[in-house]
């Protein structure tokens, strides 16, 4: 009795959530006697459409999991939302814009899509069943044809992939996973979906869910998939890149990185047919390029006593920043570094790059404007109260 009536109250607490009983939808199930961790509750507030952009706006995931748009020439929050409710208050996954709608999953299981001009949602959906409480963790919502990927953990130590209709946040298909270590977003290539789990990469169909190919590695995968339009490419824990094929599960080349570095993660992208990747180590960090079709290393920079924590591209350069906060710029053509200077603030988001010479970043303190000029760290929004144990936020400029 006392069992029924819990379960009862998750659910009228459901209800009070979403306004309206929710619908659980299990379609597309790989596998259709899983239904523990499979349902998704969805409800469509207001009909998706495009939507023009807020021009010289920059979004904000705070890392206390709050979410706002700021405007640049005034200086001022334009709207604010969050999580309905959380069971931790911080920042954990990316947002995606497309068409003007933002897609931003909550670490609590919720994913909103939501007007990026008002802060008006479209539909809110929650993965999972509503026993069970899904944790959404380093994830960004990748979009294709009209359906959106992410995988999320759930507390019996499993997980699951899921595929959402971005039209109202419903359930297309969905896969479940043995183990819990899926805190990696997946790619969207040559309309499969490539997704690891522990020592598991799997080559989904991205309409069905159907697994075309799962490889079984010695080690747990834990570098986030990329391409370079022709193959895919991941990286192990003991420090080992592999180069995969999109078809079968064949290993083309593999490279081993230097003695005692590896935590690749997320630090890796691909443009022109090289691999650019940063990986970790004791005394060293280093950040290669390789040859995308062979496996040929064409440069390695180091960073010593420090560890890379975050890389991107832009303008044929790789920019990122240490755990010690120093700020670098390399040439991607050499690795050479270009530009380096230590900050009195330390990052804690991705880099955005507006149109003039400077970069933004987020710190513990709020968004800070760096003068690549004047080597002015300016800060644009100030938070009224610092936390402790930060995590990470996450910007994205509006245009």
């Amino acid at each position: 009795m006392k069992k029924k009536l819990i379960t009862l109250l998750f659910v009228f607490t459901v209800v009070n959530l979403f306004g309206q009983t929710p619908t659980a939808a299990t379609l597309g199930k790989t596998d259709p006697s899983d239904t523990k961790n499979d349902k998704v509750f969805n409800k469509a507030i207001n009909p998706l459409k495009k939507v023009p952009l807020y021009e010289n706006s920059i979004l904000i995931h705070d890392y206390d999991g709050i979410l706002f748009s700021f405007d640049l020439d005034s200086e001022q929050i334009i709207w604010t939302v969050k999580a309905t409710d959380s069971h931790a208050e911080m920042c954990a996954n990316k947002i995606t814009l497309l068409d003007g709608v933002l897609y931003v999953p909550f670490i609590n299981g919720e994913i909103f899509a939501i007007d990026n001009e008002t802060g008006a949602i479209f539909w809110k959906s929650r993965l999972g069943n509503i026993t069970d409480q899904v944790v959404l963790k380093d994830q960004t919502p990748i979009i294709n044809n009209g359906q959106l990927y992410i995988t999320a953990q759930n507390q019996d130590q499993s997980s699951n992939i899921y595929a959402l209709d971005i039209k109202n946040g419903s359930l297309i298909w969905t896969y479940k996973f043995d183990t819990p270590n899926n805190d990696i977003p997946v790619l969207f290539f040559d309309n499969k979906v490539f997704a690891q789990s522990a020592s598991n990469f799997y080559c989904f169909d991205a309409n069905t869910g159907k697994v075309l190919y799962q490889k079984t590695f010695e080690k747990a995968v834990d570098g986030k998939p990329v391409t370079d339009g022709e193959n895919v490419f991941t990286a192990n824990e003991e420090g080992i890149l592999f180069a995969l094929s999109p078809n079968k599960p064949d290993v083309l080349w593999q490279f081993k990185l230097d003695e005692n570095q590896h935590n690749v993660k997320e630090r890796i992208l691909c443009k022109d047919k090289k691999v650019y990747f940063a990986a970790q180590g004791p005394t060293v960090s280093s950040l290669y390029s390789l040859d995308s079709k062979t496996g040929t290393q064409l440069w390695k920079t180091d960073f010593k006593d420090d560890n890379i924590q975050y890389i991107t591209e832009q303008d044929d350069n790789i920019w990122g920043y240490t755990r010690k906060g120093r700020l670098f710029q390399l040439d991607i053509n050499n690795g050479e570094i270009a530009f380096e200077i230590k900050l009195t603030t330390l990052p804690i988001s991705n880099l955005e790059f507006p149109i003039d010479d400077s970069v933004f970043y987020y710190c513990d303190a709020g968004l800070v404007q760096f003068d690549l000029k004047e080597k002015d760290e300016n800060m644009t929004y100030m938070r009224t109260s610092i936390k402790e144990d930060v995590y990470s936020a996450f910007i994205k400029i509006i245009r």
